[in-house]
């Protein structure tokens, strides 16, 4: 692992008991708590000494009065997805989405809400949906970020040009001060929670004075910005400002170095009826930066911006051009919205534009937008990009002028980025691929950064328009507001904090911007691994970089996050996360919390309820992939050593099955005997609630070879195709294999012939880290299948074709076999629609319900399936997530209620919910397995469904 390893912090003497006996959360200093609380999304690594989970207020008013007696730093959390470190702290961290989640209050005639600190932003906007209204800011981490983060932040989203930052949307907060002194902060008045003690118009005492010394530069030291987030908002406590002086608009922005929320009134708005989206097309980037000042006018939603560079999705979703305006309009009907965007096409000068009014185009092309922060991480070549100048933020009216200097400015330091972001509110975003692992690359971070700073100072703008100052940019906050103005923020924090113990080294006297790196402690040198990672260049401490936080994995409602992450929706638990079990594996490489590396417990218990479904390598805006990860530290943690018993029984499955079919009756008789089936499945490693499936009696290639003879191959149109005989249609469903038969037959009019034998794609052994036998295995089956270049393989089990498309290359990666046998991968659906692009499938017309493999969705896509159901009649969705069985995950012992929990999300519910008669679909022998175990209901695969109906249409033809 690492080089070096370095000492880390230890708690005080009696600080964990203390902390212990006065609160009633959770507080945990082990080294997995630690780890996973290291890093946000920022460059940027601290460790922390522990983590409590307070269970309410005075949990939090309890912990920073122990805090205060032993010297130990806080820095409170949320989603943890800020981008400028001010997430991360070397003292005791509260996790505050653990507890404090709770709607207190919501008052639709008066438009407020009252919440605590951990609510998430997707909740809120969820309960409030019902009376016609939301929260206005949005960030595109609503899914996962919590109202105290954004409080801390100051966080605005894409609709600020209608409803402006968090700041403008808080109307009072319950604040407590390291030390235990709580506040209640509201617009004029600061109010001691005694009534009496720190009652005052400013907050604690010594604001005001200082306040009323400094006037001058306080009028006079803030540029007038909708997006001004850096440093702290003095001038909200100003005698004219609006109302009087605000000590909640000060308090926003403050990055938890002043005190804790622990509780939030905020003001809601009227959500519009309908909506609509014009998408405007521009020659290039600064132009469509010029042009969206002059839309403003049409009181717009959004004003959004990105270029070209950006955009990963299919060139129809988006009009002509090299970079495009998203802009959203609002109305009480659907005809109102769309005349509303269209009077904004209409006015713009653009090269192409659209208006989408489908919601599901809306999201799809949103969808582009919200995932930038992951996608802009790396560059078309792979390069990878980093945050730290984030969300400058210009007047808008300069963006265009800026947005040229600021790509000159790049081209003269060698660096590249791609800007995105608000452009209607002249706030940019921006990931550039600084070399933050070399001497000289770090320096170059250094020098750009300060050049910037005073770029974005001279066209009048805010280092930070979003996302807080942190330690990315409060070291140069003197090049924006001058020494004595950032004199008088260190005086204020010491107003509110006089110990220094929220959040040092944040915007008041804040550490240098290039200390404290999150890669300085990764090993300098290539880990030695079993996986290719060709994406990485080979290196696994690149892929482990991979996850830079955005926290799209925290997702707990199925269809914000795809397939990604199943246990953490369960579990609720960061450990549980594609995000923390990537923490996890960075510190095991890092050396310094988790010192066992490859041998370490606390990640193997992490990676132990990932069900590998894959769902990350597609979900993930950055394209991590834990099943492989997972794969790969299996393989390592138990390299030499005895593994647990479901790794020899279900990871060696294709080896047991094929000794156990000629015994398949005699087998399946003994499994049916209750103590003998207990005994079977205690001795591997089995779940006890599960029912052991039965063998076939005739396997699938045995009824090939007796129907039709020996022979290997398809003949369609002089093309040749393989049919995979995978493991489990060969041994457990060969009704699969049979269906599939006829259909290719009726859709080619060509005979399906025997494929080789003794072939396999190597999965359960992947999936259990058993990468040795699963080279050996993949090399077996390339010697043997015979491939011709160009001819195509169906595969009709999803998770057997995702391991050969993916796994195959990278496993063996200098083996130009199989990049050939993993490009000639098809589903059904896809080879049908590829090779018989012609012909007519039957027609069902009934509605469907069932599954989409978790495997399928993330690397081969359902695109051909969607649209073979479609020609079939067959309507309705399938359900996302993921089945909770995901081959051998399910039947360990252990996993069982983690398991059907997963099911319960969306596939179970969606199947109980079903009409009479609905078709039940599902590719794979999990899903079907997991919905015959746990619903009592028999799915199938497509291929079964349109066989039935070809030989229903046969018989009723004679």
């Amino acid at each position: 692992m690492a080089e070096q390893h370095r000492p880390t912090a230890e708690a005080p003497d009696g600080f964990a008991a203390a902390l212990r006996s006065a609160v009633r959360g959770e507080s945990d200093f082990g080294r997995s708590a630690r780890a996973l609380m290291t890093m946000d999304a920022s460059n940027y690594r601290r460790v922390p000494l522990g983590v409590l989970a307070p269970r309410d207020a005075d949990d939090i008013t309890a912990a920073l009065t122990v805090c205060q007696e032993y010297g130990v730093p806080v820095v409170p959390r949320g989603g943890g997805t800020s981008i400028a470190g001010q997430a991360t702290g070397t003292g005791l961290v509260l996790d505050l989405t653990r507890h404090l989640r709770s709607i207190l209050a919501l008052d639709p005639a008066a438009r407020t809400a009252t919440v605590q600190p951990g609510v998430i932003l997707d909740d809120l906007r969820a309960a409030a949906a019902p009376h016609g209204l939301t929260f206005g800011p949005d960030p595109s981490t609503h899914s996962r970020c919590t109202l105290g983060g954004m409080i801390g932040n100051n966080s605005c989203g894409s609709h600020s040009v209608a409803w402006g930052t968090t700041a403008d949307n808080v109307r009072g907060l319950s604040v407590v001060r390291y030390g235990g002194e709580a506040l209640r902060l509201e617009q004029g008045r600061a109010v001691g929670l005694d009534g009496v003690r720190g009652k005052t118009a400013h907050g604690p005492e010594g604001v005001r004075q200082l306040i009323d010394a400094h006037l001058a530069l306080l009028r006079t030291g803030y540029p007038d910005l909708p997006r001004r987030i850096s440093g702290y908002a003095l001038d909200a406590l100003l005698p004219e400002h609006p109302g009087g002086p605000d000590p909640v608009r000060a308090f926003c922005g403050s990055e938890g170095t002043l005190a804790v929320v622990t509780e939030a009134t905020v003001r809601l708005v009227e959500a519009p009826r309908a909506r609509a989206l014009a998408v405007l097309g521009y020659a290039d980037e600064p132009a469509a930066a010029e042009a969206a000042p002059g839309l403003l006018p049409y009181r717009p939603l959004t004003v959004e911006g990105m270029a070209a560079d950006l955009v990963t999705e299919p060139a129809g979703l988006l009009p002509r051009g090299a970079a495009w305006l998203f802009v959203e309009t609002g109305g009480a009907t659907p005809a109102e919205a769309r005349a509303h965007a269209e009077r904004i096409l209409r006015a713009a000068d653009a090269v192409d534009g659209t208006v989408v009014t489908e919601p599901a185009g809306q999201r799809a092309l949103w969808r582009i937008r919200e995932d930038a922060s992951g996608t802009a991480t790396r560059m078309p070549d792979g390069t990878e990009a980093w945050p730290g100048w984030e969300d400058c933020a210009v007047p808008p009216a300069r963006l265009g002028p800026y947005l040229r200097d600021f790509r000159a400015l790049l081209a003269q330091h060698g660096l590249r980025g791609t800007p995105y972001g608000h452009f209607g509110d002249g706030c940019i975003h921006v990931r550039i691929d600084f070399d933050l692992l070399t001497p000289p690359g770090i320096a170059r971070f250094r020098s750009f950064s300060e050049e910037l700073a005073d770029l974005v100072v001279a066209h009048g703008g805010s280092l930070s328009g979003e996302h807080g100052d942190g330690q990315a940019r409060a070291e140069l906050l003197p090049r924006m507001y001058g020494d004595e103005l950032v004199g008088l923020f260190a005086r204020f924090k010491d107003l509110w904090d006089p110990d220094g113990g929220l959040n040092p080294g944040m915007l008041a006297r804040p550490a240098p911007l290039d200390t404290g790196l999150r890669f300085d402690v990764l090993p300098k040198r290539p880990v030695d691994v079993e996986f290719g990672y060709p994406q990485d260049g080979g290196d696994f401490a690149g892929a482990v970089r991979r996850c830079v936080g955005v926290a799209k994995c925290r997702t707990e409602t199925a269809p914000g996050a795809g397939v990604m992450c199943p246990s953490y929706r369960v579990t609720g638990e960061e450990a549980h996360s594609t995000r923390g079990r990537a923490r996890l594996l960075h510190e095991m490489l890092a050396g310094e919390v988790i010192t066992d590396g490859w041998r370490s417990t606390e990640v193997r218990d992490a990676l132990d309820l990932c069900l590998s479904c894959k769902g990350c390598r597609s979900d993930c805006p950055v394209g991590v992939d834990m099943a492989t990860y997972k794969a790969e530290f299996l393989h390592h943690h138990y390299r030499g050593r005895l593994r647990p018993a479901a790794h020899y029984a279900l990871g060696r499955l294709p080896r047991w099955l094929r000794l156990a079919a000629p015994f398949a009756r005699p087998l399946n008789a003994l499994a049916r005997v209750r103590p003998l089936a207990a005994s079977a499945k205690r001795l591997a490693g089995i779940a006890p609630e599960r029912t052991i499936p039965e063998l076939a009696t005739e396997t699938y290639s045995r009824w090939l070879r007796g129907r039709q003879g020996e022979g290997t191959h398809i003949l369609s149109s002089g093309q040749v195709v393989h049919v995979w005989a995978d493991t489990f249609t060969e041994y457990l469903s060969p009704q699969v294999g049979r269906a599939a038969v006829r259909v290719l037959e009726e859709a080619t009019g060509r005979t399906v012939l025997p494929a080789p034998g003794g072939v396999c794609c190597g999965l359960t052994y992947v999936s259990t880290g058993q990468l040795d036998r699963a080279r050996a295995v993949m090399r077996r089956t390339l010697d043997r299948i015979g491939l011709f270049p160009g001819h195509p393989l169906v595969v009709l089990e999803p998770s057997c074709a995702a391991t050969l498309r993916t796994d195959l290359p990278e496993l063996l990666p200098a083996d130009p076999r199989a990049a050939e046998l993993a490009s000639s991968v098809r589903t059904l659906a896809q080879y049908l629609e590829e090779y018989a692009p012609d012909w007519s499938p039957p027609r069902l017309d009934r509605p469907a319900v069932g599954q989409t493999h978790c495997h399928q969705h993330a690397v081969l896509g359902d695109a051909a399936e969607r649209r073979l159901r479609e020609r079939m009649g067959l309507t309705g969705e399938l359900s996302g997530g993921c089945c909770g069985l995901a081959g051998n995950f399910g039947f360990e012992k252990g996993h069982w209620e983690v398991s059907v929990a997963c099911a319960e999300e969306q596939l179970l519910p969606a199947v109980r919910g079903s009409e009479p008669g609905t078709e039940v679909l599902a590719d794979g022998f999990s899903c079907r397995t997991q919905l015959d175990q746990l619903a009592g209901r028999r799915a199938r695969h497509l291929a079964e469904v349109i066989a039935e109906r070809l030989e229903e249409e046969r018989e009723g033809g004679r």
